[in-house]
Protein backbone atom coordinates (compact mmCIF):
# COMPACT_ATOMS: atom_id res chain seq x y z
CA UNK A 1 0.00 0.00 0.00
CA UNK A 2 1.43 3.37 -1.03
CA UNK A 3 2.14 6.08 1.55
CA UNK A 4 0.01 9.21 1.20
CA UNK A 5 0.32 12.68 2.70
CA UNK A 6 -1.06 13.20 6.23
CA UNK A 7 -4.69 14.28 6.48
CA UNK A 8 -5.07 18.04 6.52
CA UNK A 9 -1.89 18.73 4.53
CA UNK A 10 -1.33 19.51 0.86
CA UNK A 11 1.33 19.04 -1.77
CA UNK A 12 1.76 22.38 -3.52
CA UNK A 13 2.61 21.26 -7.05
CA UNK A 14 4.53 23.46 -9.53
CA UNK A 15 1.47 24.90 -11.29
CA UNK A 16 0.02 25.93 -7.93
CA UNK A 17 3.33 27.09 -6.43
CA UNK A 18 3.63 29.65 -9.24
CA UNK A 19 0.54 31.33 -7.78
CA UNK A 20 2.07 31.25 -4.32
CA UNK A 21 5.30 32.78 -5.60
CA UNK A 22 3.35 35.56 -7.31
CA UNK A 23 1.37 36.37 -4.15
CA UNK A 24 4.55 36.35 -2.05
CA UNK A 25 6.31 38.64 -4.54
CA UNK A 26 3.46 41.18 -4.46
CA UNK A 27 3.40 41.03 -0.65
CA UNK A 28 7.18 41.44 -0.36
CA UNK A 29 7.09 44.48 -2.62
CA UNK A 30 4.37 46.13 -0.51
CA UNK A 31 6.12 45.25 2.75
CA UNK A 32 9.24 47.01 1.46
CA UNK A 33 7.22 50.11 0.54
CA UNK A 34 5.96 50.24 4.13
CA UNK A 35 9.50 49.68 5.49
CA UNK A 36 8.89 46.21 7.00
CA UNK A 37 11.83 43.80 7.30
CA UNK A 38 11.61 40.01 7.05
CA UNK A 39 12.03 37.81 10.13
CA UNK A 40 12.24 34.00 10.16
CA UNK A 41 11.54 32.17 13.41
CA UNK A 42 11.67 28.43 14.28
CA UNK A 43 8.81 26.18 13.23
CA UNK A 44 8.69 24.78 16.77
CA UNK A 45 8.95 26.55 20.13
CA UNK A 46 8.75 25.71 23.81
CA UNK A 47 5.12 24.91 24.60
CA UNK A 48 4.79 27.46 27.39
CA UNK A 49 5.40 30.28 24.89
CA UNK A 50 2.00 29.57 23.34
CA UNK A 51 0.31 28.65 26.61
CA UNK A 52 1.27 31.99 28.13
CA UNK A 53 1.10 34.03 24.95
CA UNK A 54 -2.05 32.80 23.20
CA UNK A 55 -3.98 31.97 26.36
CA UNK A 56 -4.84 28.66 28.02
CA UNK A 57 -8.59 29.19 27.58
CA UNK A 58 -8.37 29.44 23.78
CA UNK A 59 -9.40 26.57 21.51
CA UNK A 60 -5.90 26.65 19.99
CA UNK A 61 -4.14 25.83 23.26
CA UNK A 62 -6.84 23.55 24.64
CA UNK A 63 -7.50 21.44 21.53
CA UNK A 64 -5.44 22.26 18.46
CA UNK A 65 -1.72 22.39 19.19
CA UNK A 66 0.72 19.74 17.96
CA UNK A 67 2.67 19.20 21.18
CA UNK A 68 5.27 16.53 21.99
CA UNK A 69 8.25 15.86 24.24
CA UNK A 70 11.62 15.92 22.54
CA UNK A 71 14.44 13.51 23.37
CA UNK A 72 15.45 15.68 26.29
CA UNK A 73 11.96 15.48 27.78
CA UNK A 74 11.16 19.11 26.96
CA UNK A 75 7.62 20.01 25.84
CA UNK A 76 7.76 21.34 22.28
CA UNK A 77 4.95 22.65 20.07
CA UNK A 78 4.78 23.21 16.34
CA UNK A 79 3.86 26.88 16.02
CA UNK A 80 0.09 27.40 15.62
CA UNK A 81 0.56 31.09 14.79
CA UNK A 82 3.39 33.53 14.20
CA UNK A 83 3.01 36.48 16.59
CA UNK A 84 4.20 34.85 19.82
CA UNK A 85 7.40 33.65 18.13
CA UNK A 86 8.10 37.11 16.69
CA UNK A 87 7.63 38.77 20.09
CA UNK A 88 9.79 36.10 21.78
CA UNK A 89 12.56 36.80 19.24
CA UNK A 90 12.23 40.57 19.72
CA UNK A 91 12.69 40.15 23.46
CA UNK A 92 15.41 37.48 23.32
CA UNK A 93 17.61 39.56 21.01
CA UNK A 94 16.90 42.79 22.93
CA UNK A 95 15.66 44.58 19.83
CA UNK A 96 13.80 46.93 22.17
CA UNK A 97 17.18 48.60 22.77
CA UNK A 98 17.24 49.80 19.17
CA UNK A 99 15.32 52.72 17.66
CA UNK A 100 11.60 51.98 17.60
CA UNK A 101 9.17 51.06 16.18
CA UNK A 102 10.31 47.72 14.78
CA UNK A 103 8.41 46.50 11.70
CA UNK A 104 8.57 42.83 10.71
CA UNK A 105 6.98 40.60 8.10
CA UNK A 106 7.12 36.82 7.75
CA UNK A 107 6.02 33.87 5.62
CA UNK A 108 5.73 30.28 6.79
CA UNK A 109 3.78 27.16 7.71
CA UNK A 110 1.66 26.94 10.87
CA UNK A 111 0.10 23.85 12.46
CA UNK A 112 -3.25 23.25 14.15
CA UNK A 113 -5.09 20.00 14.71
CA UNK A 114 -8.44 20.98 13.21
CA UNK A 115 -11.12 19.25 11.16
CA UNK A 116 -9.86 19.69 7.57
CA UNK A 117 -12.19 21.56 5.23
CA UNK A 118 -11.97 24.02 2.36
CA UNK A 119 -9.64 26.83 3.38
CA UNK A 120 -8.74 25.20 6.72
CA UNK A 121 -5.91 22.68 7.03
CA UNK A 122 -3.72 21.15 9.71
CA UNK A 123 -0.64 22.53 8.04
CA UNK A 124 -1.47 25.92 6.62
CA UNK A 125 0.60 28.89 5.54
CA UNK A 126 0.51 32.49 6.62
CA UNK A 127 2.12 35.74 5.64
CA UNK A 128 2.01 38.27 8.41
CA UNK A 129 3.18 41.62 9.71
CA UNK A 130 4.02 42.80 13.23
CA UNK A 131 4.87 46.26 14.56
CA UNK A 132 6.45 46.51 18.01
CA UNK A 133 7.35 49.51 20.11
CA UNK A 134 4.49 51.95 19.56
CA UNK A 135 0.85 52.23 20.60
CA UNK A 136 0.10 55.09 18.20
CA UNK A 137 -3.36 54.52 16.64
CA UNK A 138 -1.95 55.61 13.26
CA UNK A 139 0.06 52.36 13.23
CA UNK A 140 -3.16 50.40 13.75
CA UNK A 141 -4.59 52.05 10.65
CA UNK A 142 -1.33 51.47 8.74
CA UNK A 143 -1.33 47.75 9.52
CA UNK A 144 -4.94 47.37 8.34
CA UNK A 145 -4.16 49.40 5.20
CA UNK A 146 -1.04 47.34 4.48
CA UNK A 147 -2.91 44.05 4.53
CA UNK A 148 -5.77 45.47 2.50
CA UNK A 149 -3.36 46.81 -0.12
CA UNK A 150 -1.82 43.37 -0.64
CA UNK A 151 -5.25 41.94 -1.43
CA UNK A 152 -6.35 44.79 -3.70
CA UNK A 153 -3.08 44.76 -5.68
CA UNK A 154 -3.69 41.06 -6.28
CA UNK A 155 -6.97 42.13 -7.86
CA UNK A 156 -9.36 41.00 -5.14
CA UNK A 157 -12.57 42.96 -4.61
CA UNK A 158 -15.77 42.78 -2.54
CA UNK A 159 -13.73 42.83 0.66
CA UNK A 160 -15.23 43.89 3.99
CA UNK A 161 -13.16 45.42 6.79
CA UNK A 162 -14.64 44.45 10.17
CA UNK A 163 -13.41 46.56 13.07
CA UNK A 164 -13.76 46.43 16.85
CA UNK A 165 -12.03 47.35 20.08
CA UNK A 166 -11.70 44.69 22.76
CA UNK A 167 -10.41 47.24 25.26
CA UNK A 168 -7.68 46.88 27.85
CA UNK A 169 -7.66 44.44 30.82
CA UNK A 170 -9.49 46.98 32.99
CA UNK A 171 -12.23 47.48 30.38
CA UNK A 172 -12.61 43.78 29.85
CA UNK A 173 -13.14 43.05 33.52
CA UNK A 174 -16.20 45.30 33.52
CA UNK A 175 -17.32 43.78 30.22
CA UNK A 176 -16.75 40.28 31.56
CA UNK A 177 -19.14 40.91 34.41
CA UNK A 178 -21.76 42.22 31.97
CA UNK A 179 -21.44 39.08 29.83
CA UNK A 180 -21.64 36.76 32.84
CA UNK A 181 -24.87 38.46 33.86
CA UNK A 182 -26.22 38.23 30.29
CA UNK A 183 -25.46 34.54 29.69
CA UNK A 184 -26.31 33.35 33.20
CA UNK A 185 -30.06 32.66 32.63
CA UNK A 186 -29.34 30.57 29.50
CA UNK A 187 -26.13 28.89 30.60
CA UNK A 188 -27.52 25.35 30.29
CA UNK A 189 -28.57 26.06 26.68
CA UNK A 190 -25.01 26.84 25.60
CA UNK A 191 -22.66 24.18 24.21
CA UNK A 192 -20.30 22.43 26.61
CA UNK A 193 -17.35 24.50 25.40
CA UNK A 194 -19.18 27.76 26.08
CA UNK A 195 -20.30 26.54 29.51
CA UNK A 196 -16.61 26.09 30.29
CA UNK A 197 -15.76 29.49 28.78
CA UNK A 198 -18.48 31.13 30.88
CA UNK A 199 -16.38 30.89 34.03
CA UNK A 200 -12.92 31.33 32.58
CA UNK A 201 -13.35 33.77 29.68
CA UNK A 202 -16.91 34.62 28.61
CA UNK A 203 -15.64 36.76 25.71
CA UNK A 204 -14.82 33.47 23.96
CA UNK A 205 -18.59 32.74 23.81
CA UNK A 206 -18.93 35.60 21.31
CA UNK A 207 -16.50 33.76 19.04
CA UNK A 208 -18.35 30.41 19.18
CA UNK A 209 -19.39 28.99 15.79
CA UNK A 210 -22.23 26.91 17.28
CA UNK A 211 -25.47 28.25 15.76
CA UNK A 212 -27.43 27.86 18.99
CA UNK A 213 -24.81 29.75 20.99
CA UNK A 214 -24.81 32.48 18.35
CA UNK A 215 -28.53 33.02 18.99
CA UNK A 216 -27.75 34.01 22.58
CA UNK A 217 -25.04 36.47 21.51
CA UNK A 218 -27.37 38.52 19.30
CA UNK A 219 -28.52 40.83 22.11
CA UNK A 220 -25.40 40.47 24.27
CA UNK A 221 -23.93 43.67 25.78
CA UNK A 222 -21.51 45.51 23.49
CA UNK A 223 -18.01 46.23 24.70
CA UNK A 224 -18.29 49.87 23.62
CA UNK A 225 -20.37 50.49 26.74
CA UNK A 226 -17.47 49.27 28.90
CA UNK A 227 -14.51 50.95 27.18
CA UNK A 228 -12.47 53.28 29.38
CA UNK A 229 -11.66 56.80 28.25
CA UNK A 230 -8.20 55.89 26.94
CA UNK A 231 -9.45 52.91 24.91
CA UNK A 232 -12.36 54.96 23.56
CA UNK A 233 -10.02 57.74 22.41
CA UNK A 234 -7.65 55.22 20.84
CA UNK A 235 -10.47 53.54 18.93
CA UNK A 236 -11.86 56.87 17.73
CA UNK A 237 -8.43 57.83 16.39
CA UNK A 238 -8.06 54.52 14.55
CA UNK A 239 -11.42 55.12 12.88
CA UNK A 240 -10.42 58.71 12.14
CA UNK A 241 -7.25 57.60 10.31
CA UNK A 242 -9.20 55.04 8.27
CA UNK A 243 -11.79 57.70 7.44
CA UNK A 244 -9.05 60.00 6.16
CA UNK A 245 -7.98 57.24 3.75
CA UNK A 246 -11.65 56.70 2.79
CA UNK A 247 -11.43 53.06 3.83
CA UNK A 248 -14.89 51.69 4.55
CA UNK A 249 -15.30 49.49 7.62
CA UNK A 250 -18.05 47.73 9.53
CA UNK A 251 -18.17 48.09 13.31
CA UNK A 252 -18.48 44.54 14.61
CA UNK A 253 -18.90 44.31 18.40
CA UNK A 254 -18.85 40.48 18.29
CA UNK A 255 -15.38 40.43 16.74
CA UNK A 256 -13.05 39.24 19.52
CA UNK A 257 -10.60 37.07 17.54
CA UNK A 258 -9.49 33.65 18.77
CA UNK A 259 -6.46 34.63 20.84
CA UNK A 260 -6.40 36.01 24.37
CA UNK A 261 -3.52 38.41 23.82
CA UNK A 262 -5.54 40.99 21.87
CA UNK A 263 -6.13 44.44 23.38
CA UNK A 264 -7.87 47.49 21.94
CA UNK A 265 -8.03 47.28 18.12
CA UNK A 266 -9.21 44.02 16.53
CA UNK A 267 -9.98 43.59 12.84
CA UNK A 268 -10.76 41.10 10.11
CA UNK A 269 -10.93 41.38 6.33
CA UNK A 270 -13.69 39.17 4.98
CA UNK A 271 -14.67 37.93 1.53
CA UNK A 272 -18.11 36.37 1.83
CA UNK A 273 -17.63 34.36 -1.37
CA UNK A 274 -15.56 31.85 0.62
CA UNK A 275 -18.54 30.73 2.70
CA UNK A 276 -17.87 29.61 6.27
CA UNK A 277 -14.12 30.28 5.99
CA UNK A 278 -14.63 33.87 4.83
CA UNK A 279 -11.90 35.59 6.86
CA UNK A 280 -8.89 36.09 4.61
CA UNK A 281 -6.87 37.82 7.28
CA UNK A 282 -7.24 39.28 10.72
CA UNK A 283 -5.28 40.68 13.59
CA UNK A 284 -5.15 43.34 16.23
CA UNK A 285 -3.23 45.05 18.97
CA UNK A 286 -1.51 42.99 21.70
CA UNK A 287 -0.01 45.48 24.16
CA UNK A 288 0.29 42.94 26.98
CA UNK A 289 1.87 40.04 25.09
CA UNK A 290 5.52 41.01 25.57
CA UNK A 291 4.98 41.47 29.30
CA UNK A 292 3.22 38.09 29.52
CA UNK A 293 6.05 36.14 27.91
CA UNK A 294 9.07 38.29 28.80
CA UNK A 295 8.21 40.66 31.63
CA UNK A 296 8.70 43.82 29.59
CA UNK A 297 5.94 46.27 28.58
CA UNK A 298 6.12 46.71 24.81
CA UNK A 299 3.06 47.56 22.71
CA UNK A 300 2.47 45.68 19.49
CA UNK A 301 0.02 45.13 16.65
CA UNK A 302 -0.06 42.79 13.67
CA UNK A 303 -2.00 40.57 11.31
CA UNK A 304 -1.75 37.21 9.60
CA UNK A 305 -3.36 36.24 6.33
CA UNK A 306 -3.84 32.69 5.10
CA UNK A 307 -2.15 31.85 1.81
CA UNK A 308 -4.60 29.04 1.08
CA UNK A 309 -7.55 31.39 1.50
CA UNK A 310 -5.97 34.06 -0.70
CA UNK A 311 -5.56 31.49 -3.47
CA UNK A 312 -9.17 30.32 -2.98
CA UNK A 313 -10.42 33.91 -3.18
CA UNK A 314 -8.43 34.54 -6.37
CA UNK A 315 -9.94 31.43 -7.93
CA UNK A 316 -13.45 32.31 -6.70
CA UNK A 317 -13.18 35.74 -8.36
CA UNK A 318 -11.69 34.23 -11.56
CA UNK A 319 -8.58 36.42 -11.33
CA UNK A 320 -5.95 35.37 -13.85
CA UNK A 321 -2.45 35.91 -12.50
CA UNK A 322 0.33 36.78 -14.97
CA UNK A 323 2.14 33.46 -14.59
CA UNK A 324 4.46 31.83 -17.10
CA UNK A 325 6.81 28.87 -17.36
CA UNK A 326 7.50 29.46 -21.04
CA UNK A 327 11.02 28.80 -22.31
CA UNK A 328 13.10 31.29 -24.24
CA UNK A 329 14.84 28.52 -26.20
CA UNK A 330 14.76 24.75 -26.68
CA UNK A 331 17.91 23.15 -28.04
CA UNK A 332 17.29 20.10 -30.25
CA UNK A 333 20.30 17.84 -30.79
CA UNK A 334 21.28 15.08 -33.21
CA UNK A 335 23.99 12.70 -32.03
CA UNK A 336 26.22 12.52 -28.96
CA UNK A 337 28.83 15.14 -30.05
CA UNK A 338 26.00 17.65 -30.59
CA UNK A 339 24.46 16.78 -27.23
CA UNK A 340 27.79 17.43 -25.48
CA UNK A 341 28.24 20.75 -27.29
CA UNK A 342 24.63 21.74 -26.57
CA UNK A 343 25.15 21.08 -22.88
CA UNK A 344 27.86 23.75 -22.86
CA UNK A 345 25.60 26.24 -24.67
CA UNK A 346 22.78 25.36 -22.26
CA UNK A 347 24.92 26.45 -19.32
CA UNK A 348 26.09 29.65 -21.03
CA UNK A 349 22.54 30.67 -21.95
CA UNK A 350 21.23 30.03 -18.43
CA UNK A 351 24.19 31.92 -17.00
CA UNK A 352 23.08 34.86 -19.18
CA UNK A 353 19.64 34.77 -17.49
CA UNK A 354 17.69 32.92 -20.18
CA UNK A 355 15.21 30.08 -19.67
CA UNK A 356 16.55 27.21 -21.75
CA UNK A 357 16.04 23.44 -21.94
CA UNK A 358 17.26 20.44 -23.96
CA UNK A 359 16.31 16.81 -24.29
CA UNK A 360 17.58 14.23 -21.76
CA UNK A 361 15.56 11.21 -22.92
CA UNK A 362 17.09 10.51 -26.33
CA UNK A 363 13.96 11.57 -28.24
CA UNK A 364 13.88 11.85 -32.01
CA UNK A 365 14.11 15.28 -33.63
CA UNK A 366 10.33 15.25 -34.07
CA UNK A 367 9.86 14.30 -30.42
CA UNK A 368 12.20 17.06 -29.30
CA UNK A 369 10.31 19.65 -31.35
CA UNK A 370 7.06 18.51 -29.75
CA UNK A 371 8.71 18.97 -26.38
CA UNK A 372 9.66 22.53 -27.38
CA UNK A 373 5.98 23.14 -28.24
CA UNK A 374 4.76 21.73 -24.91
CA UNK A 375 7.12 24.08 -23.08
CA UNK A 376 5.92 27.06 -25.16
CA UNK A 377 9.46 27.82 -26.22
CA UNK A 378 9.77 31.12 -28.06
CA UNK A 379 12.70 29.85 -30.15
CA UNK A 380 14.28 26.54 -31.02
CA UNK A 381 17.50 25.49 -32.72
CA UNK A 382 18.77 22.18 -34.06
CA UNK A 383 22.41 21.23 -33.54
CA UNK A 384 23.83 18.16 -35.28
CA UNK A 385 27.15 17.08 -36.77
CA UNK A 386 26.83 19.36 -39.83
CA UNK A 387 26.02 22.37 -37.67
CA UNK A 388 29.03 21.72 -35.46
CA UNK A 389 31.33 21.42 -38.47
CA UNK A 390 30.05 24.69 -39.98
CA UNK A 391 29.80 26.41 -36.57
CA UNK A 392 26.29 27.59 -37.44
CA UNK A 393 22.72 26.69 -36.51
CA UNK A 394 19.27 27.62 -37.70
CA UNK A 395 17.18 29.44 -35.12
CA UNK A 396 13.43 29.23 -35.51
CA UNK A 397 10.72 31.43 -34.01
CA UNK A 398 8.16 28.84 -32.96
CA UNK A 399 5.04 31.00 -33.36
CA UNK A 400 5.73 32.35 -36.87
CA UNK A 401 8.02 29.63 -38.22
CA UNK A 402 10.52 32.31 -39.31
CA UNK A 403 14.08 30.95 -39.49
CA UNK A 404 17.54 32.47 -39.87
CA UNK A 405 21.03 31.02 -39.72
CA UNK A 406 23.32 32.23 -36.94
CA UNK A 407 26.86 31.50 -35.83
CA UNK A 408 27.06 29.21 -32.83
CA UNK A 409 29.78 31.42 -31.32
CA UNK A 410 27.22 34.26 -31.24
CA UNK A 411 24.32 32.13 -29.96
CA UNK A 412 24.06 33.70 -26.48
CA UNK A 413 24.06 37.31 -27.74
CA UNK A 414 21.62 36.51 -30.54
CA UNK A 415 19.06 34.89 -28.24
CA UNK A 416 19.41 37.63 -25.61
CA UNK A 417 18.77 40.37 -28.19
CA UNK A 418 15.72 38.59 -29.53
CA UNK A 419 14.19 37.80 -26.13
CA UNK A 420 14.74 41.29 -24.77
Amino acid sequence: MSIKRPRGTNDILPEESLKWQFVEKIAQDIFKRYNYQEIRTPIFEKTNLFQRGIGETTDIVEKEMYTFNDKGGRSITLRPEGTASVVRSFLEHKIYGQAQPTKYFYFGPMFRYERPQSGRYRQFHQLGAEVLGTDNPAIDAEVITLGLQILTELGLSDLEVHLNSVGCPECREEYREALVEHFSPDLEELCSDCQSRYERNPLRILDCKNEKCQEYTVDAPEIYDSLCEECTEHFEMVKNYLDKLEIDYILDPDLVRGLDYYTKTAFEIIYTGLGAQDTIFGGGRYDGLAEEIGGREIPGIGFAMGMERIILALEEQDIELPLTTDLDLFITTIGQPAKEAAFKYLYQLREAGLRVEMDYLGRSVKGQMKCADRNNAQYSIIIGGDELNKRVATIREMETGEQIEIELDNLVNEIKERVE
